[in-house]
């Protein structure tokens, strides 16, 4: 199993505390915790990217490309690229620039996106959104293969032989598809045999698991092989301490600022206790068995060789959040690393001949 942090770079007030922490504060704390990540030996740092209120993650090429230069082994995952927001052209040279400068460390995971402020930003409607989302891969996928472009497109601009520079170091980058609750992002990993990895964050497992069920049917539907099958899972949290019973009393503070601030937000929360949190949400929260026993259940229902955990504190002071990663990584990942497979593809730069560029036709 490979293991990856991530953060959405949300931008609010320290749940315990109250703080707000300036801008550049918050940028500073996600570089440290993409160092810590590399050093304690996780496989992976992803960047998320919204658009609106409360968070800073706008740019994720730009973050990425700050922490490619002073790192050099971690892979590097967007999470999620909004496709259904970008111009796919603007997008490659985003991310072919970035391919280079990481030494081909990059791995995409492309989604949607939600949130009604930054459709309205874009102009994107609730009933065009998939379809956009579908055309830019699809045209995002190509510029990615191949040397000239032509495309009939209804979202942006036609291309005719359309030549993108740089040409990326990796040919073909690796690109999962980021799936929360809806149908249409698992056809579209299935359509071109891609990876799936779920949120699996806002509710308990049962919907997520559904999906993933959903996305093996139609893999199979579409002729891919099974066994280049890769799913990949999120946390609605992490704090792995000694005992779960210092687990519990040192996250409390935590989870209950997280509901308070869910309810100044209007938000009707789905666990509405830490016990309820810990028992029915995909929280790692807990002594190390605790988080092992977790996750192989959570493994039972979904096949996930992937699993990523939040980068940041939280809430957590500094030396609980550092202690709970070095914990987790050396007392839950070495067991989960023996029990659990790796991906069926190698964790390393993408460096084969270019793919073809249409999916497999369906089986009938």
């Amino acid at each position: 199993m490979r293991f990856l942090a991530i953060t959405l770079i949300a931008h609010t007030p320290d749940p315990v505390t109250g703080v707000l922490k300036p801008t550049g504060a918050r940028f500073r704390e996600v570089l440290d915790n993409a160092l810590l990540a590399e050093e304690l030996g996780f496989d992976g740092f992803g960047v998320g990217e919204r658009h609106e209120r409360p968070f800073l993650s706008s740019s994720p090429p730009v973050v990425l490309s700050h922490i490619a230069a002073l790192t050099s082994r971690i892979r590097l995952f967007t999470a999620v690229t909004t496709l259904s927001l970008l111009d796919p052209v603007r997008a490659y040279e985003d991310y072919a620039t970035l391919d280079h400068l990481s030494g081909g460390r990059l791995e995409l995971i492309i989604g949607k996106g939600n949130g009604s402020a930054q459709r309205e930003l874009f102009h994107v409607t609730p009933e065009d959104q998939w379809d956009r989302n579908a055309e830019s891969y699809e045209v995002f996928r190509r510029l990615w293969r191949q040397d000239k472009v032509t495309a009939d497109t209804r979202f942006r601009p036609a291309l005719k032989d359309a030549e993108v520079r740089p040409r990326p170091l990796q040919r073909a980058i690796r690109v999962w598809h980021g799936s929360a609750t809806s149908k249409e992002s698992v056809d579209l990993a299935a359509r071109y045999g891609d990876p799936l990895f779920s949120a699996n964050v806002s509710h308990p497992i049962e919907p997520y698991a559904e999906l993933i069920r959903h996305y093996r049917e139609r893999r199979r539907h579409y002729g891919h092989d099974p066994a280049g099958i890769a799913v990949g899972a999120g946390t609605a949290g992490l704090y792995v301490a000694r005992t779960t019973q210092e687990a519990l009393a040192h996250y409390r503070p935590v989870f209950e600022g997280q509901l308070a601030f869910q309810r100044q937000l209007g938000l009707q929360p789905v666990f509405a206790t830490l016990e309820d949190f810990v028992a029915r949400s995909s929280a790692l929260v807990g002594s190390p068995q605790q988080v092992v026993d977790k996750v192989h259940r959570y493994h039972e229902e979904f096949g996930h060789t992937v699993l990523h955990v939040h980068a940041d504190a939280g809430g957590l002071t500094g030396d609980r959040h550092r202690a709970s990663l070095e914990r987790f990584q050396s007392e839950v990942a070495p067991v989960l690393r023996r029990d659990i497979p790796d991906p069926p593809f190698a964790w390393a730069p993408a460096l084969s001949a270019p793919e073809p560029t249409r999916p497999s036709p369906a089986r009938s």
